[in-house]
């Protein structure tokens, strides 16, 4: 994450808490926090396609192709 997103965010937050926010800085505040989402949902996913799941009988599938698995049985 970068670092002056998050201080950005904390220091709108702040001052929401404390005076308010005017509608520039409210516009500000919730463009930060779509863009702190957006990056945090993009490092999350890449985390998942690391993940492995060992099955019962000594398999080792990726995440994803278990989600692809449970999406046809549906």
């Amino acid at each position: 994450m970068d670092k002056k997103l998050i201080e950005e965010i904390n220091a709108l937050a702040k001052k929401k808490r404390e005076q308010g926010l005017n509608k520039e800085e409210t516009q500000r505040q919730q463009a930060l926090y779509k863009e702190y989402l957006a990056q945090f949902r993009s490092q999350f996913d890449k985390q998942l396609d690391n993940i492995d799941v060992k099955t019962p009988d000594g398999k080792v599938i990726p995440l994803k192709e278990i989600g692809k698995m449970n999406k046809k049985e549906k």
